[in-house]
């Protein structure tokens, strides 16, 4: 976290200035920086993702049935049904806990529209493998890179899939301002259409082209994302560590499975998840509860499968049976503590609390 002094400077110079949103200079050097850093050509910053996942939705035009994972956060989903969706939930690999790409072609029908994955824990989808669905089907495809800050893939970055990308920049993210999100774009006729969209439909002064909403990042969020910016290599460095040494202390632990490691050429170790094998000599729900007297607060992401809410249980789709991996993961999944502070003493004492049950 920069120095508060830092962000006390900036208050002032935003105040100074009387551009406290609306696309201010703040603003406008985040997106530069931003492109620069992630190596994409147009980026449209938002006030969250949730709201991004929204408007990339409607700039798509789609309309009808979207295939997506039921393995994610409800935000997900819930852009879709904001949208008038219908959203189809596809089992998931094993590995990766990303959308399986057979699961999804098999999961097409007439009313397909597009696809919505989810690069989950920041491991990239097999983009090559969805793309061939979409390409064989005239499928749009949005992906959720909520978790994918950063992260590049055999031909460089992992945003450049797809027809658009939406980053998340909540202060639960490896890259953050606090409260925000982004969509990533290929065009500048489209960074346009986007950039109106979540200004209400603005378009000059007066002039409203379509329906819109309000979805713009203030120029306080935008400043800490430039400070943050400055320092991301160094935070991602000390994650990796963090993730380098529960990788080496749980690799022989029985019953605990920690999934491959990426083969993304850049990564950014925003999650690590374990699974709690059924060979593990207690559930998930007791290691849960016994880390908690340690004061140790893992988190079950993400439990339970979208597909089990009430609301969307009834759908054909969601069906257990349809989805058998996602709820096997989703009943052992535990993701670690791990961020760029944790101290090498506090990890000793997670990794031997998992160990030595």
């Amino acid at each position: 976290m920069p120095p508060l002094k830092d962000f006390v400077n900036i208050l002032e110079n935003i105040w100074e200035g009387r551009t406290l949103t609306n696309g201010g200079p703040w603003h406008c050097k985040l997106e530069e920086d931003l492109c620069a850093y992630l190596g994409v050509e147009h980026i449209s910053l938002f006030t969250n993702a949730t709201v991004a996942l929204m408007t990339a939705l409607r700039v798509l035009e789609i309309k009808g049935e979207v295939i997506t994972t039921p393995f994610s956060f409800a935000a997900t989903t819930s852009a879709l049904v904001w949208n008038g969706l219908e959203p189809v939930f596809a089992d998931i690999d094993p590995e990766t806990f990303n959308l399986d790409p057979r699961q999804v072609r098999s999961a097409v029908t007439s009313r397909t529209a597009a696809l919505l994955p989810v690069h989950t824990f920041g491991r990239p989808c097999d983009v090559a493998g969805l793309q061939n669905v979409a390409d064989d089907f005239g499928l749009s495809i949005l992906y959720d890179s909520a978790h994918a800050f950063g992260v590049n893939c055999h031909c460089g970055s992992l945003l450049s899939h797809g027809d658009l990308s939406v980053l998340s920049f909540h202060a639960t993210k490896v890259f953050n301002t606090f409260e925000g999100g982004a969509i990533i774009s290929k065009s500048a006729v489209l960074k346009e259409k986007i950039d109106q969209l979540k200004n209400f439909g603005f378009y000059g002064e007066g002039n409203v082209l379509s329906s819109g909403i309000n979805g713009k990042m203030s120029e306080l969020h935008a400043a800490v994302g430039v400070l943050q910016l400055q320092q991301i290599d160094f935070l991602i460095e000390a994650r990796k560590r963090v993730a380098e040494r529960y990788f080496v202390g749980l690799a022989n632990v029985p019953g605990i499975f920690t999934p491959p490691r990426s083969d993304a050429a850049r990564q950014n170790y925003s999650y690590f998840p374990v699974l709690v094998g059924v060979d593990y000599p207690i559930s998930r729900e007791a290691l849960v509860e016994l880390f908690k007297q340690y004061e140790v607060y893992p988190r079950r992401y993400f439990y339970p499968l979208i597909s089990n809410f009430p609301i969307y249980h009834d759908i054909p789709s969601a069906s257990p049976k349809s989805l058998p991996v996602a709820n096997r993961v989703a009943e052992q999944v535990l993701c670690l503590p791990i961020f760029p502070d944790l101290d090498v003493d506090t990890q000793e004492i997670i990794i031997s609390i998992i160990a030595n049950v």
